[in-house]
């Protein structure tokens, strides 16, 4: 099966030195294996997507030397997404669910850090349609639910029901990941019943991306290894889509700052646009993070054409890679 690998870059913001190192793995993965790059624009998170930054996204990438053979934009493709999920309603593995994220921070049972939070099922069953969920929300005098358990919450201002993946008890994914190693997760235990889909005909990050990976025929994801608790609920999903076939997963370190923490304006100005304006060189940034990944010299100028020779998944560190703005 020839290999199809992915870029997948987000217009929230603008393409930074993270962003490049884990594409150019990426794109050194696909390349050196001979096979397809499809290039897919991530643009369904509206209330953080920026204007230009898309187009810009392309420009920075194609002067750093990136090429692709297909090319996708997430908000062109709706009707698939629309049908994926519609396919698991009536399946009843997908419930409309009017909980709030406050609403399931003080439903947690424990302590709970990062972004993702364990949802106890409190809408499973509760609402027979999505506009009988939206109507609950909404309406001065919530509707009465035959239902024996205590009353669900309910908020007066305009709100809409989001869509929740149905995930079976005892749903445990495990999965060896190219880079980081055998992974294991109870998803029940852990995620609960996860979002798909922020309104009626939607799509969260999880179902497009299970979506378009099969249709697109991706055969290996490569990413930064803060999605690596976030792939099996994104498995149970492609499962449920009828997925012939397992897509392989390689997460690898991320671009940090001095602290510790993800790249961030508070770490200086990272982006590749400011050092295009500084007249920095695209073989310069390309060197930087190639030295980071043990592949060329400190201060060597290099393309990734001329990477391909060099590629090692091996010679990567383990830990983030610690970058300013140098």
């Amino acid at each position: 099966m020839k290999y199809v690998g992915r870029l997948a870059p987000s217009p929230t913001g603008a393409l930074h030195l993270g962003n490049v190192r884990t594409f150019l793995i990426a794109w050194l993965r696909a390349r050196s294996l001979g096979g397809k790059m499809v290039f897919r624009m991530e643009d369904l998170d509206h209330p953080k997507d920026k204007p230009g930054a898309a187009a810009d996204a392309v420009r920075d990438l194609r002067w750093l030397g990136f090429d692709w053979d297909e090319e996708y934009v997430q908000s062109e493709r709706k009707d698939l997404y629309r049908d994926a999920l519609s396919s698991l309603v009536s399946r009843g593995l997908a419930y409309p669910c009017v909980c709030s994220r406050r609403d399931v921070e003080a439903a947690q049972s424990a302590p709970h850090e990062g972004e993702q939070l364990f949802y106890p099922g409190t809408c499973r069953g509760r609402f027979a349609s999505w506009g009988e969920a939206y109507t609950y929300l909404n309406s001065s005098t919530p509707p009465l639910l035959h239902s024996p358990t205590p009353p669900l919450p309910h908020s007066s201002t305009h709100r809409t029901p989001c869509w929740r993946f149905r995930v079976a008890d005892g749903s445990r994914v495990a999965f060896d990941d190219v880079f980081a190693g055998r992974f294991e997760q109870d998803v029940s235990a852990t995620l609960g019943d996860f979002p798909l889909a922020r309104d009626e005909f939607g799509a969260g990050y999880t179902l497009a991306c299970a979506v378009d990976d099969i249709a697109m025929g991706v055969t290996e994801v490569v990413r930064g290894d803060d999605l690596l608790a976030a792939t099996p609920a994104q498995i149970l999903v492609s499962r449920a889509l009828g997925a012939e076939r397992g897509i392989s997963y390689c997460h690898v370190p991320l671009v940090v700052g001095p602290d510790g923490k993800r790249l961030a304006k508070r770490h200086g100005d990272t982006r590749v646009a400011a050092y295009r304006a500084a007249g920095v060189r695209p073989g310069q940034i390309i060197g930087r993070l190639a030295a980071s990944c043990g592949w060329a010299e400190e201060g060597e100028e290099i393309s990734p054409a001329a990477l391909l020779p060099r590629f090692d998944l091996s010679a990567i560190p383990r830990a983030p890679f610690v970058a300013t703005a140098r």
